[in-house]
């Protein structure tokens, strides 16, 4: 009897933890990225690194997100992809120049906060308009990070 496979899909989510400590996010947005090839099958596997990803306009008005890192894919041929090649998100002509609008003020900067796969299948980026944190910034967060722990671990007893 042969093996059957299990049709139940797995849930993919890659996180970018290290972002909401470094930056204050203003405004989210879910895009879609154009793949190409065996991408797709090496996010399903979770084969994909986006700490040190950015998004950026080109001079057609498209936005493209760099330094996104999709593992090749272990069973590709000679036709598998370039892992760290620059790819483009697909959002609304709307969304489009909101954030071309935002972006140029100084300070802002667009970095992608988690990829996922929807329920059709499909990868997508959440990206987020965010302004960088000062050092007082950051150890505000980690006290009241600290402050919550400690109040949780006395409910507890």
């Amino acid at each position: 009897m042969a093996k059957q496979k299990d049709d139940t899909p797995k849930r993919v989510n890659i996180l970018n933890r290290r972002a909401s400590h470094e930056y204050a996010f203003i405004v989210k947005y879910d895009a879609g990225i154009m793949l190409q090839g065996t991408e797709i099958k090496s996010i399903r596997e979770g084969s994909v690194q986006i700490q040190d990803g950015f998004c950026s306009f080109h001079t057609d008005g498209s936005l493209w997100v760099h330094n996104v890192t999709i593992a090749k894919y272990t069973e590709g041929t000679y036709n598998n992809h370039e892992p760290m090649r620059a790819r483009k998100l697909l959002l609304n002509k709307r969304e489009l120049k909101q954030l071309a609008n935002k972006n140029q003020e100084q300070g802002l900067t667009i970095i992608p906060l988690r990829m996922f796969v929807n329920e059709r299948g499909f990868a997508k980026l959440e990206i987020a308009l965010a302004k960088g944190k000062k050092l007082f910034d950051k150890r505000e967060d980690i006290k009241a990070k600290d402050q919550r722990r400690e109040m949780d671990r006395a409910k507890e007893y």
